[in-house]
């Protein structure tokens, strides 16, 4: 038998019994996760109880706005926002860590090879020899995990895997609603400059009436400096929004993953505040498990810190480990497989705690807190979910009758200062009342503008309350940078860059 099939004969001795004891690995301690059930009102508390409650229309809601503008920078901001290339990141890191934890189940095989050169003497007769010896082995090595640290460890890195994949549709989620909300915000500041300098205009033009009236005798200079004052006033209206206006196109623009100041052009010519379609349906209440990535993400961290407690646990209890190697040697390398000296060794390492001064008992426990404390921050997510939609339905509801009652408000208003102008102009009512009903009626036309951004904005709010993000596809495995020359090189090149 040859010195290769000698070696053949040993390797399949070495690995019989490592394969066989794959048997063993089975057994695993610590609580096995289940999935909490928590209790949930039937119905949200503002709306009447149904039967048969219509779910929520949460897939690309903010086109329900009507504003082809703002379906294409949540588009762009999805792909540019800089949040959500980190939360990409971050799964490719819970990807490779959970492949490193596979790896653990596994055996690990090493190879080595070394040539030396060697000198023997004998000291009687001062001969010497000089020769090279030739070496090539394997070790292997593998950790039974016969009580299941390692499959624990497996387990808590697929949950970690999870929650990062909630993590980032909690991120884009928060970066629709956030680009709509701004975008509702600047189209609001718009309206209302615009609406400020309509109004300025007009009081003008009673200011100029009133000069006119002056040098005809029928009014006096006191009532020209009350309208121009006036006028100047809503005129001073007009750079605190043009300032919260342009705040608001610089918040879309790095958002969107770009300088403050890119979008300025695309928005600068004014459109209408975005309207939503309502009613809209919203389910019960128990749909936010399912629909809220930030309590789906806090689901899953809860059952990675349960399984952490098995990794814990298992600690304290004894390992196995089977090792073992093979090597060749010979004084030719073309000998190595042939005419060469085999060795090879095989066996299981034991390893049993026996004292620790209670530190494993005190991991165990230092992970059951751990998870406890994931558990509470689970049942809070799930509150705060709930009340995060209760207060939006709240907010969205009254907010449409209070914009109901600013149109009728201003419409009666707007009436007033028509009739107020034509009795002045006949000289039948003073100048107080007619700047009177102009600054009544700029002050209801401006409050129910901001009812309309308000409304827009309160939609917007019950949609992100409800769970509704981005459901489109979304690519995380390309990473961010792509490393070039990464192998082997000369230091004194990289040194030189």
């Amino acid at each position: 038998m040859t010195g290769f099939e000698r070696g053949s004969v040993a390797a399949r001795r070495l690995l019989a019994p490592m394969l066989s004891a794959v048997l063993l690995a089975g057994c695993v301690v610590g609580p096995d996760y289940q999935m909490p059930i928590l209790p949930m009102p039937a119905n949200w508390s503002s709306q009447k109880p149904t039967k048969s409650a219509q779910p929520a229309q949460l897939s690309r809601w903010w086109q329900r706005l009507r504003d082809p503008m703002l379906n294409t920078l949540v588009d762009e901001a999805v792909a540019g926002n800089l949040d959500v290339a980190t939360a990409k990141a971050k799964i490719r890191e819970a990807r490779a860590s959970y492949r490193q934890s596979v790896g653990t189940l596994l055996p690990s095989v090493d190879g080595s090879g070394s040539v030396t050169r060697n000198k023997s003497a004998v000291a009687t007769s001062g001969s010497s020899g000089i020769y090279s010896e030739y070496q090539a082995g394997f070790d292997a090595s593998w950790e039974l995990d016969l009580f299941g640290a390692n499959h624990r460890g497996v387990e808590a890195a697929r949950y970690g895997l999870d929650a990062s994949q909630e993590e980032l549709r909690s991120t884009l989620l928060t970066l629709v609603g956030d680009v709509a909300s701004y975008y509702a915000q600047a189209r609001g500041y718009q309206a209302r400059i615009a609406l400020a300098r309509r109004s300025a205009a007009s009081q003008r033009q009673t200011a100029e009436l009133t000069r006119t009236m002056a040098q005809a005798g029928t009014a006096t200079a006191a009532d020209v400096a009350k309208a121009m004052g006036q006028a100047s006033s809503t005129e001073a209206a007009v750079p605190t929004l043009e300032a919260s206006f342009a705040e608001a196109v610089h918040r879309l623009s790095v958002l969107t993953g770009r300088p403050p100041a890119a979008l300025s052009e695309r928005l600068k010519r004014g459109a209408s505040i975005p309207t939503p379609r309502l009613p809209m349906p919203t389910g019960i209440p128990a749909d936010i498990l399912l629909s809220r990535p930030d309590v789906r993400m806090a689901e899953r961290q809860y059952a990675r810190y349960t399984a952490k407690i098995g990794q814990a646990e298992a600690a304290r209890y004894p390992s196995v480990s089977l090792t073992g190697d093979i090597s060749t040697a010979a004084l030719k390398l073309g000998d190595l497989g042939k005419n060469s000296s085999i060795g090879w060794s095989f066996g299981p390492t034991l390893s049993v705690p026996v004292f620790n001064a209670g530190q494993l008992q005190a991991a165990v426990e230092v992970a059951k807190a751990q998870r406890d404390q994931y558990f509470i921050a689970y049942r809070s997510s799930v509150l705060t979910a709930l009340e995060d939609v209760e207060n939006a339905l709240v907010l969205l509801s009254q907010e449409r009758i209070r914009i109901g009652k600013l149109a009728t408000s201003a419409k009666s208003y707007g009436e007033a200062a028509r009739l107020e102008g034509t009795l002045y102009k006949a000289g039948e009512t003073s100048l107080l009342d007619v700047l009177d009903a102009q600054r009544s009626l700029y002050s209801a036309e401006d409050t129910l503008l901001q009812s309309r951004v308000l409304l827009a904005t309160n939609y917007i709010a019950l949609n992100k309350a409800l769970g509704g993000g981005w459901d489109g596809t979304v690519d995380s495995a390309k990473p961010e940078i792509v490393d070039v020359k990464t192998g082997p090189r000369l230091a004194s090149k990289l040194a030189a860059q």
